[in-house]
């Protein structure tokens, strides 16, 4: 029962790690979804395991258990696993995969003898293929036992387990959401300025992408500060302040975003942060007072 899984809630995630195990050698048992359906689906997609409706008690049959459901659900199913389990969990490993909670959110079945921890691939899951995972960080923490598992499952999958401190695990999750999340966000607003240009939206995401992908090719060669481009980075508060204006014939959160992501590559990126940081509050300035008049006047 060395290298045996079962997997709780079988999405992108689940289903992605359950298949590549399962190609390594490990012995996938029980795969649990909400519906007999979507286990079924789940359970071909891994190419491995017994489809399961809710929890069940043949989940215990492996020694390491991984609860892959959406965050809010976590407790929940620990609650539930604790219930069923008992004193049957004593010895397993159970590991969930969110990266935003850590492992007290499994205490009910620490407190029924098993070894908890957590482990979260830093990679974005399609549910259509499954990423490669070589060279990935993997985060893991909690209890030894269940880091060292989480470990060789990262190491197995050709990762690299880096251990956070579970209280400080939510900060790891909110730079994971900057850096994917909210830059699609920023790539996805740029692309619709350039839209509402003419511009075809194939033709944008090519310009637009091509550019973002050199500035990170250089920001992995030459550092942060090398890499960094654009007005504010030489300074040109004119300009910045042209786009200002610009950008105000946009949906309000554009030129919100746009002072916002300012003020944040000054703090981050400008070796005089401060001196920076003056010039844009100046500039903000200027823009509630115009903006002031402009209604008093209306």
């Amino acid at each position: 029962m060395e290298n045996t899984l079962s997997i709780i809630g079988a999405g992108r995630v689940g289903c992605a790690l359950g298949r590549r195990l399962h190609e390594l050698g490990w012995r996938i048992g029980a795969v649990t979804t909400r519906s007999e359906a979507s286990a079924r689906r789940a359970v071909r997609f891994i190419g491995a395991g017994k489809p399961h409706a809710g929890m069940t008690r043949l989940i215990l049959a492996s020694r390491v258990i991984l609860i892959a459901t959406p965050d809010d659900e976590i407790a929940g199913v620990a609650q539930d696993l604790a219930r069923i389990g008992a004193e049957e969990l004593r010895g397993k490993v159970v590991l969930h995969t969110s990266g935003a909670l850590d492992a007290r959110v499994l205490d009910p079945v620490k407190a029924c003898g098993a070894a908890v921890g957590s482990i979260h691939p830093l990679q974005s899951f399609s549910g259509v293929a499954v990423p490669s995972l070589e060279g990935k960080v993997f985060a893991v923490e909690g209890e030894a036992q269940a880091v060292g598992v989480a470990r060789q499952i990262a190491r197995s999958l050709g990762g690299s387990p880096v251990r956070i401190a579970g209280d400080r695990k939510i900060l790891y999750h909110a730079a994971a959401a900057m850096a994917a999340g909210q830059v699609l966000a920023v790539e996805e607003a740029a692309a619709q300025l350039m839209v509402s240009l003419g511009m075809r939206r194939s033709e944008a995401l090519r310009a637009l992408l091509a550019l973002t992908r050199q500035v990170l090719e250089n920001l992995e060669h030459l550092g942060p500060r090398a890499a960094w481009t654009g007005p504010l980075s030489r300074s040109d508060y004119k300009v910045v302040e042209a786009h200002l204006d610009a950008l105000q014939q946009s949906p309000d959160e554009f030129a919100q975003a746009y002072e916002v992501l300012n003020r944040l590559a000054a703090r981050v990126l400008s070796q005089d942060a401060a001196g920076m940081l003056a010039e844009l509050e100046k500039i903000s300035s200027t823009k509630k007072v115009k903006a002031k008049v402009t209604g008093s006047n209306a």
